[in-house]
Formats: structure tokens, C-alpha cells, sequence
């Protein structure tokens, strides 16, 4: 079936759909994974997105029910140059295609993905239509202009699961982690298990004396979709704990943060989305490979000098990648410590969470 992906400003793709039919909109960003589509497609921070892979062969390997990072996929769109015929793996269970189709969610393939990426990196990420049912180009463009966006769009209660759950319930002994979830990818709560915690997720519109009541060593702000400005109530919540309890954010979590401390978040270009960002650890000097996914970035100039201590940097363009408060028990960071999919680079930084729940315990 034909399909076209339009952007706003007038770019046309031509190619072919595979999965489901219809029209999407969203704003097109480009991921430079290498592999870990599936991990991709199920990650709750890319809603309001229409996600392109610059690695030209996806699908190769399929899908499984285990590698997901939340219960659906959350892409508004997908965009590949080519969607492999053949899935070969041991722990395949369904083809890229079958996957997309079952979950009703666009992909197209046969167009030029180095072109668009150029493009997105000249003129910068910007809202699109993916469609297979109305191919007036003309109609597409303006149908692109006219969708929402995401500046100032709250996508956060468009994802979260709307009552608390306990993830797992390890021994007494392990710290009580409360995750207030904005989009959370699984592999976050895997990873405090892994660290012996007991977690228990709840929703992002948990008011602080609720979440004081199930009394935390530690609590833990997620990532998850769009406009962090636009996410108050979240940012509200994170204000009323701050000094009260220790706190770990990650990336929108990290926004949030920045925001609750009084600093501002602006708009990137095009964003940071793949699995080979470069990160400097000002401290140590050790430079990790991370895994990013964010389109909204902290303004290091709005963050009080005497209070917040810079820690990690990003090497491609020298945004701030993480901070700590010089007091009180909160750090961040901008980038994904639990990989999935990722290089592991960064998975430490849970450790220095449970270390610091000791020394406030």
C-alpha cells in the first residue's frame, strides 16, 4: 500500500506502509540505534512522535514479549528504509510488521532515511503526517501545520497507568522506592530490583503526602513523554518532596527536577535519540556511551550556582546532562542509566542511588 510521510514545511517521502493503515500525526525525530527497535517502539517517552531508525535494515530479528519496556508500543509512527522479510532469532515470536499491525500503529518504508535525517538536522525536528489514506500532498501539508505538537502539551497522563502497583517485593531489608511514574521504561524497575529494592510504582498525579505516607527510603522520578513545563502537577508534587526524601530523576524525571530547583527547560533542535550519545562525569572525568531519548533540555544558566553542582555534560553539544543538589539528597540525569537497548555504560548511577539511601536512611 502507497503511503506518504509529509512534514509541515513542506518535505514530501514517498514509500510503501507496513502494519496498520490510517493517518498519524506526530513530530518526526531520527533514532541512530543500531538495533533495539523493539525497545524503541514500547518506550512511553516517544508518544506525539513519529520515530525514524537511520540504521537502513529493522526488523530483522522480530519480536518477543520480553524485551518490551512498557505494555504497548507508545510511537505515533514509524519510519524505516527497509522492514526486513525475514526474522531469524531464537526468541522471535512475531515479525516487526505483524507486531505493528496487531498494536495499530503506521510504519513506512522505501524512502530515503538519510535525506529526512539531513533534513531534520538542518531545519530541525518538526510535526508530520503519516498516511495511507489520504495521499493529497497538498491537503498533508497543511493537515501537518495544523496538528498539535508538543510544546506545551501534557502527554505524561496520556501514558501512565492510572493506579499504583508494586512492581516486586524483595526481603525486608531492601530499601522502599517509590517511582512516581511519568512513562517509566521497565527496565528502570528491573534495575532496583537487581539493587534489592522493593518498588512500588505510582501514578503521576500522586500528590506528595500520599506518596509520604508509604513511608520511602527513596523515591525515584521517571522518564516519559514531552513538554516537561507542561506536566505542573508533576513538577508541584516534586517541589512538596524535595529535602524530604531522596530523589532520583531520569531524563523527564531529571526535567522535572531541574524545574521543581527553579530553572527552565527549553527546546533541542532535534533532539538526542539513539544509543551512542557521549557523556562526560565532570567529577571522575570517565566518559560514558549512553542511551537518550528527549527532546526538551534544563538550561544550565537557569540553575542557582550556589545550590546545584553541574556532573555530567554532553560531549556532543555540551548540554547538561546531570546535576546534584549541594545539600540536600537529589541528583539527575539526562540520559538513560538502564540502557534498553544500550550500551550499559551508566548502569553505576543506581548504585550511587542506593548509597545515598543509606546515608539518609
Amino acid at each position: 500500500m502507497n503511503a506518504l510521510l509529509v512534514l509541515e514545511d513542506g518535505k514530501i517521502f514517498k514509500g510503501k506502509s507496513f502494519g496498520a493503515a490510517g493517518e498519524r500525526y506526530g513530530e518526526v525525530v531520527f533514532n541512530t540505534s543500531m538495533t533495539g527497535y523493539q525497545e524503541i517502539l514500547t518506550d512511553p517517552s516517544y508518544k506525539g512522535q513519529i520515530v525514524m531508525m537511520t540504521y537502513p535494515l529493522i526488523g530483522n530479528y522480530g519480536i518477543n514479549k520480553e524485551d518490551v519496556e512498557s505494555r504497548q508500543p507508545f510511537v505515533e509512527g514509524f519510519v524505516v528504509k527497509e522492514c526486513s522479510k525475514i526474522a531469524s532469532n531464537w526468541r522471535k515470536e512475531k515479525s516487526l510488521g505483524d507486531y505493528l499491525k496487531e498494536n495499530n500503529i503506521l510504519g513506512i518504508e522505501g524512502i530515503d532515511t538519510r535525506a529526512l535525517t539531513l533534513h531534520i538536522r538542518e531545519a530541525g525536528a518538526m510535526k508530520a503526517v503519516l498516511s495511507t489514506e489520504d495521499l493529497d500532498e497538498k491537503k498533508l501539508v497543511q493537515k501537518a501545520r495544523n496538528s498539535p505538537g508538543l510544546i506545551g502539551i501534557d502527554l505524561v497522563k496520556e501514558v501512565v497507568n492510572d493506579k499504583m502497583y508494586v512492581w516486586s517485593q524483595v526481603n525486608k531489608k531492601g530499601f522502599k522506592v517509590i517511582v512516581l511514574d511519568c512513562g517509566t521504561k521497565y527496565n528502570i524497575l528491573r534495575k532496583l530490583v537487581e539493587n534489592k529494592c522493593q518498588v512500588v510504582v505510582v501514578p503521576a498525579n500522586t500528590g506528595a503526602s500520599e506518596i509520604l505516607k508509604l513511608k520511602p527510603d527513596g523515591l525515584l522520578l521517571s522518564n516519559g513523554p514531552g513538554d516537561p513545563a507542561a506536566v505542573k502537577y508533576v513538577i508541584d508534587t516534586t517541589k512538596r518532596l524535595i529535602g524530604k526524601v531522596p530523589m532520583f530523576g531520569i531524563c523527564l524525571g531529571h526535567q522535572m527536577l531541574g524545574l521543581a530547583l527553579g530553572g527552565k527547560t527549553y527546546k533541542l533542535k532535534f533532539g538526542h535519540h539513539g544509543a551512542n550519545h557521549p557523556v562526560k562525569d565532570l567529577k571522575t572525568g570517565r566518559v560514558s556511551i549512553t542511551t537518550q531519548n528527549h527532546g526538551f533540555c534544563v538550561d544550565i544558566g537557569s540553575l542557582s550556582k550556589k545550590e546545584i553542582e553541574i556532573t555530567h555534560i554532553n560531549l556532543n553539544d555540551q548540554t547538561l546532562e546531570g546535576m546534584r543538589h549541594k545539600k540536600l539528597p537529589l541528583f539527575s540525569v539526562q540520559f538513560h542509566p538502564e540502557a534498553s537497548a544500550g550500551p550499559h555504560d551508566a548502569q553505576y548511577l543506581f548504585g550511587t542511588f542506593i548509597k545515598m539511601m543509606k546515608k539518609y536512611a
